[in-house]
């Protein structure tokens, strides 16, 4: 790319930033968690209204249980051109009325607000990424496909099956997550997640007259946490931490069952597998008591593969032609990125600079906005990566009404 047009880009977008910042608080006005899927609507009808004057065709996908999806592709695009993928959500952790609390208002430099580091500050920077591109009238090789879910803080359980079918279609995914740190840096890796539940099964008996008739339930958990914590391991990165215990029933009875909750992270697909075997085989060590073990590694670890690696690459060339620094770091969380790294490269933390992700403090850095923005605009020109693909797919980019009314 030639390093005078990155430059214009930037230009160009540093003279919108009000627009920028007055667009994502119109969106951090509208509430919109993820379990009250009617809050949600009116964030998908604004993203829509936006993709559509972009020359995007969207379709509404429907919930079953959450707001569903929404699809958008270039109208412009031929059938069979190679397609990236700019991937994000808009559902967020905030309750309703948490605006009393939390008021979205420009403060040093920064916009507060619920929702406007994670996510919905990307979600803007990607609107006004393909809005320079259009209004330079630059068009990329690799044709742009948007999606965004609605359920991505409660763990994509409606989205990640398309998710995983577009992935392998697609040339390569920027994911509009937030940046990690106060200096932005973009995540190149991610940790898996799991959540298990282990439930201990004993046998009830009066305490004080016939404790030796009962199986403390609560004594084998004792165990079992103790087995659970053994499995960290710093070195790898690996941590398992044992959220929440409850069992028992009066303090005079012997304890029938007991229960724990786990939360699992690891760096690798190879760790992934260990710890969730060594998990699910746990065996009692309390005579007379039994395990019931559930759950799994639900998103698997985003790694720094060859092809997310020289995605990276790309990255670092086009901020050197923006003249702004770019670095990359680990992030414990999971995020989409993580199914799609599966299948194709994936580059994730392209979104918002900031900070206070789920926390009362958050916020982004408005003059960064429109770097981020054209960060991700000369990410887009480049050419494609289809070489670096893990696994090759088709989509029916035709056939997009059978997700949903397109209306």
């Amino acid at each position: 790319m030639n390093p005078n047009l990155a430059l214009e880009m930037l230009d160009h977008l540093r003279s919108r930033q009000k627009e920028m910042v007055d667009l994502l608080k119109r969106s951090a006005l509208i509430e919109s968690p993820s379990g009250v899927p009617d809050s949600i609507m009116p964030m998908f009808q604004l993203l829509r209204e936006q993709l559509e004057d972009l020359g995007f065709s969207c379709i509404q996908i429907p919930g079953e249980k959450t707001a569903g999806q929404l699809l958008a592709i270039d109208e412009q695009a031929a059938e069979n051109c190679p397609r990236q993928l700019l991937l994000g959500h808009c559902d967020t952790v905030w309750p309703i009325g948490s605006l009393k609390k939390m008021p979205v208002q420009s403060r040093d430099g920064c916009l507060f607000g619920p929702g406007v580091y994670d996510m919905k500050g990307g979600l803007v920077q990607a609107l006004f990424a393909l809005s320079a591109l259009r209004g330079l009238k630059l068009k990329p090789s690799v044709s742009p496909v948007v999606f965004i879910n609605s359920d991505e803080e409660i763990g994509s359980f409606e989205s990640a099956d398309l998710i995983r079918e577009l992935a392998p279609a697609v040339d390569r995914v920027m994911v509009m997550e937030p940046s990690l740190g106060p200096t932005g840096l973009i995540k190149t890796a991610r940790k898996g997640v799991g959540r298990f539940v282990i439930k201990v099964i004993g046998r009830a008996a009066h305490a004080g007259l016939d404790p030796e008739k009962g199986v403390s339930a609560i004594l084998e958990l004792s165990h079992v946490v103790q087995a659970l914590f053994k499995l960290n391991d710093s070195e790898k990165g690996i941590t398992v931490n044992v959220g929440t215990i409850d069992g028992g029933m009066r303090p005079n009875v012997v304890a029938p069952e007991s229960r724990a909750e786990v939360d699992v992270r690891v760096r690798t697909k190879e760790d992934a597998r260990h710890i969730e075997q060594a998990i699910l085989g746990m065996e009692p060590t309390v005579p007379g008591t039994e395990l019931e073990i559930s759950g799994r590694i639900g998103r698997p670890p985003l790694e720094r593969t060859p092809g997310n690696q020289k995605l990276w690459q790309r990255a670092v060339q086009a901020a050197d032609l923006l003249e702004l620094a770019l670095d990359e770091g680990d992030a414990g969380g999971g995020s989409d990125g993580n199914w799609t790294s599966l299948y194709t490269p994936t580059l994730d933390g392209l979104g918002a600079v900031g900070d206070g992700a789920h926390a009362v403090n958050e916020h982004v850095v408005e003059d960064r906005m429109p770097e981020r923005a054209a960060l991700l605009a000369c990410l887009m020109l480049g050419p494609p990566l289809a070489a670096d693909r893990v696994h090759q797919g088709k989509f029916d980019w035709n056939g997009l009404n059978r997700l949903g009314a397109d209306d």
